[in-house]
């Protein structure tokens, strides 16, 4: 029997997942603001979820679970983009978009079942706050409307913060019209130069946080079963969201579940511009990245843990992948998921404990298992096959195989500096290099060019 753990950051505890309606259920999860190209921590949470997804069509049904990812279209960010670029708002957003689908679709994740666009729900948004302040949650202040945060009293149980932690965190505006310092907006004006709308409040934009209350609504209704995002989200975006959904419908609960997946490092570090390890998804992919081998990495560590990419990781995980789709070249899936596989997926998406069971298949020359299970988690899909060619270990050659010989002969006899020096020989020729058993074992990599071997002295 099928029975899913999830840890819900609102109870703080790992629950049986128990869908308020099995037939229909529901799941939201913070998209990208679509400004710029998504950098490789926005992809974590799309790989994460998309996992869950899987898990959710495997148990209820593809037909009985309902996805939705907004796009975050009007934003201050945007019209910041577009004036230093000197270009039109929905050419940028609608650019940002196709960017965004594409490189996801390149690490594998499916499209959700909805993928709305803020702009498009701008009367939902409005009725919402005429609600919110017509039940006295929200007030009108210099063209502006707040939401009153001391009228919910749950307001920071999600994070668990206090005032003074919540103030520090959400780098409040300090602003004379606030009747609290925490209290967020739902409604600006907007001057000629920025997009806007008509409002019972004068022409304006929404704030940040109404948008995901109100879409989650119209779509998913005023109960649903999961709502995920980056932990960085927590405060104040979800936080706000909590607040001003139920304020605005007493008689749901939102959402049944929080999840939030943890931050992404690179080699130990934050990301950062400044620090000069700040890449893009495309970065990686027009480097010769394959999307799969990211996707791998992203999996191979739990997502209630920090992740940490590095260069080792990635070469790793493309030999990994090029090992296995060797193996299981031309071999039917199997039908059924592995038990130990499975259950590992449905203990909170413990996705390392599933790739283990991967290796283990791999090891136990499990092959029709391998393929069948990997497929489940968006790997071995043979969409990517070019990225893995298959004819690497066949390769034979002369002086690439005394190269090789030389390389085991010198750690043999511990000598370490000629057996990198050869190591980064190979490695330079395009070829994913590691050692089994004291043996040196090579894969042609994605920028292998048999010429450079052929020109070898």
């Amino acid at each position: 029997m099928t029975t899913i753990k999830l840890h819900n950051t609102k109870t703080r505890h790992k629950e049986v997942f128990t869908p308020l309606n099995p037939d229909n259920v529901r799941m939201y999860v913070c998209g990208p603001t679509v400004y710029d190209r998504a950098h490789l921590g926005n992809a974590r949470p799309v790989v994460v979820f998309d996992v869950l997804y899987r898990l959710l069509r495997h148990v209820y049904g593809a037909e009985h679970v309902t996805y939705v990812r907004n796009f975050t279209d009007v934003d201050d960010k945007i019209n910041a983009r577009a004036a230093a670029d000197g270009r039109k708002i929905g050419e940028i957003t609608e650019e940002t978009i196709g960017w965004f689908l594409k490189d996801m679709s390149a690490l594998g994740a499916l499209e959700p079942d909805a993928m709305p666009r803020a702009t498009a729900f701008i009367p939902q948004m409005v009725a919402m706050i005429e609600d919110l302040i017509a039940k006295g949650h929200a007030y009108e202040a210099e063209g502006h409307v707040l939401f009153a945060v001391e009228s919910y009293s749950d307001y920071g149980a999600l994070s668990g913060r206090t005032v003074d932690d919540m103030i520090a965190g959400a780098r409040v505006e300090v602003a004379p019209y606030k009747r609290n310092p925490m209290d967020f907006v739902l409604w600006k004006p907007s001057s000629g130069d920025l997009p806007g709308w008509d409002s019972p409040w004068g022409r304006g934009r929404p704030g940040w946080h109404i948008e995901c209350s109100a879409m989650a609504y119209e779509l998913l209704g005023e109960s649903f079963d999961i709502h995920g995002g980056g932990n960085d989200l927590m405060f104040p975006h979800h936080e706000n969201e909590i607040a001003q959904s139920c304020c605005a419908h007493p008689e749901g609960g939102f959402a049944q579940v929080w999840m939030h997946n943890e931050m992404l490092q690179v080699e130990g570090k934050k990301m950062s511009k400044s620090l000069g390890n700040f890449f893009t998804v495309r970065d990686l992919l027009d480097q010769g990245v394959p999307g799969e081998v990211i996707r791998f990495v992203f999996l191979s560590t739990h997502y209630r843990k920090p992740m940490d990419w590095t260069a080792e990781k990635a070469r790793e995980a493309h030999y990994i992948l090029h090992r296995w789709r060797q193996a299981t070249l031309g071999i039917k899936p199997s039908e059924k998921l592995d038990v130990n596989f499975l259950s590992a997926i449905e203990d909170d998406l413990n996705t390392a404990g599933a790739m283990a069971e991967l290796h283990l298949m791999a090891r136990q020359g499990r092959r029709s298992d391998l393929l069948r299970n990997a497929r489940f988690l968006g790997l071995l899909d043979e969409e990517n096959d070019d990225f893995f060619p298959v004819t690497g270990t066949g390769l034979r050659h002369e002086k690439l195989d005394a190269l090789v010989a030389e390389r085991d002969e010198a750690r043999a006899r511990k000598d370490f500096a000629r057996a990198d020096e050869i190591r980064e020989f190979l490695l330079g020729l395009g070829l994913i290099v590691s050692d089994a058993n004291g043996k040196t074992i090579w894969h042609m990599g994605p920028d292998f060019d048999l010429s450079k071997v052929e020109s070898l002295k």
